[in-house]
């Protein structure tokens, strides 16, 4: 989030970890803009932050060419912001995945390719695999919002831009626990995929969710357990960037 308080912390620390691969999260909702809040009139509230109430400004942004022109602005701040860090990019992904919105989606393919964008996140979650894990888990998509992702990923592979062939972490979003994590690397299919985490030292901080357990999704990332299974035969870990540069090799 280049826009957020501790993004230039964040930079700072990308700079020194070196092999870390950043990808850049366009925000446009819940959350700080880059650009000065007296130029998104209709993206912003009073206090300066975007709206929250997405559905509305869903359709705003779909109908009305001055809210368009305004998103269009502001994303390319945001990826002239994360341009003057001087980081790779590696991908980009959209907060609380508002790019499956058509509109969004196509300012988002337009502005990020002219700045150097070769993947984009298209979350699509094969809720087979995760029923092996848990049977009675559900999918949190809609069939809207499958529509939408399928929709997505025929325009990014239409530009030859990448993405990955399926996306964990949308069902058990904020609760991947170790077991969840260890499921899913024993049931991983072949081809490229993503898979997501929100982690932290606290559950509780300015920006939390309600009911996420950043604690225990950190506590997945380093289990011993988990490092091991994700290291062991058959299973390479790589950015976006690192796929890209070897795509003729299939990885799970």
């Amino acid at each position: 989030m280049i826009g957020a308080p501790a993004a230039a912390d964040a930079v700072d620390r990308a700079r020194r970890l070196r092999s870390l691969k950043v990808g850049l999260h366009i925000v446009l909702t819940d959350g700080h803009p880059v650009s000065p809040p007296s130029r998104l009139p209709d993206l912003v509230d009073s206090s300066g932050r975007f709206r929250s109430d997405m559905v509305r400004s869903s359709v705003r942004i779909f109908v009305d060419p001055t809210v368009r022109r305004q998103v269009a602005d502001e994303v390319a701040a945001q990826f002239e912001a994360f341009l003057a860090t001087g980081l790779r990019l590696d991908h980009v992904d959209c907060h609380k995945h508002w790019h499956l919105h058509p509109t969004i989606a196509g300012l988002i393919l337009d502005i990020g390719q002219r700045y150097g964008m070769t993947a984009l996140r298209v979350p699509s979650e094969p809720v087979h695999v995760l029923k092996l894990i848990e049977k009675q888990t559900s999918s949190k998509l809609s069939w809207m919002t499958s529509t939408c992702a399928a929709l997505l990923k025929a325009r990014v592979r239409r530009r030859r831009l990448l993405a990955a062939d399926r996306v964990f972490g949308l069902a058990w979003s904020g609760a991947m626990t170790e077991s969840r994590v260890a499921g899913l690397l024993a049931h991983l299919p072949d081809g490229l995929t993503e898979i997501y985490f929100h982690p932290a030292t606290s559950n509780s901080f300015p920006g939390s969710a309600p009911d996420y357990c950043y604690i225990d999704e950190l506590a997945a990332l380093i289990a011993p357990g988990i490092v091991q299974a994700a290291t062991g035969a058959g299973i390479r870990l790589i950015g976006y960037s690192d796929f890209a540069e070897n795509s003729g090799t299939m990885i799970r």
